[in-house]
């Protein structure tokens, strides 16, 4: 009996060091580059997250003044049940065609409550997130320019309201969302 031969044959190689060790620099290579996206992914998930948090809120709130009657001036609960222990001021006929409220501005040509400036008592109010296991707020301002016709008689109402995170946001602007409501 022959012992196997267990050298290899004309022809046949393994990988050399120096094959190895490009290999793997070229693997650690990619990896840092998939690990340095995990942290901006989850930027913008968070981001995502408060925007559409805060969005939701600004709908409830904007449906809730809406559903109103154009006489009403003003919103509590349990009409506007988001109101709880506030009043909301609705416009005024006082003042017509005129922006009452929070401050507004111009962001790509439309209209955007200004957040730079401090809230205007009646028209903006803090919600807290029931859904978030921190107990996120939300600033919420809105403003509103209120129709009349020659009688002093409203006629309709333009709604704008925006929100975002107490403390968050980033580098996301508040989205304004804007509504009219006519008789």
């Amino acid at each position: 009996m022959r012992p196997q031969d267990t050298s290899r044959g004309s022809g046949e190689r393994g990988f050399t060091l120096m094959e190895v060790l490009v290999a793997t620099v070229i693997l650690l290579v990619g990896m840092v580059a998939v690990a340095q996206l995990v942290p901006i992914s989850l930027t913008i998930s968070n981001g995502n997250r408060t925007g559409s948090t805060a969005l939701v809120i600004e709908q409830r709130m904007l449906e809730q003044m809406l559903d109103q009657p154009l006489t009403a001036a003003t919103c509590t609960a349990p009409t506007c049940p988001d109101a709880q222990a506030t009043t909301w001021n609705l416009g005024s006929s006082a003042t017509p065609a005129s922006i009452v409220g929070s401050p507004v501005t111009q962001v790509n040509n439309s209209p955007a409550i200004d957040f730079s400036a401090g809230q205007v008592p009646g028209y903006s109010v803090t919600v807290a997130d029931p859904e978030d296991p921190y107990g996120a707020n939300y600033d919420v301002r809105w403003a509103v320019v209120t129709y009349v016709n020659g009688a002093q008689h409203v006629t309709g109402r333009r709604f704008l309201i925006s929100a975002r995170q107490i403390g968050g946001q980033g580098y996301f602007l508040p989205l304004t969302l804007d509504a009219t409501v006519e008789k």
